[in-house]
């Protein structure tokens, strides 16, 4: 499978109890705190729930 690089560049203050969990569950922590993960169905669904918040970079 792919491999995605998740960066978080927006803050999470202010959004929705669930969007705030799925960004945590992704392994990120503080604005512009990065991740790789693999690009799985369930990782993808995650991405599109926050999409807004972060940035997706395939490697």
């Amino acid at each position: 499978m792919a491999q995605v690089k998740i960066t978080l560049t927006k803050s999470v203050a202010g959004r929705p109890q669930d969007q705030r969990a799925t960004v945590i569950a992704l392994g990120l922590h503080k604005t512009n705190s990065q991740v790789i993960k693999e690009a799985t169905p369930q990782i993808n669904g995650m991405l599109h729930k926050v999409r807004h918040l972060v940035t997706v970079e395939e490697i």
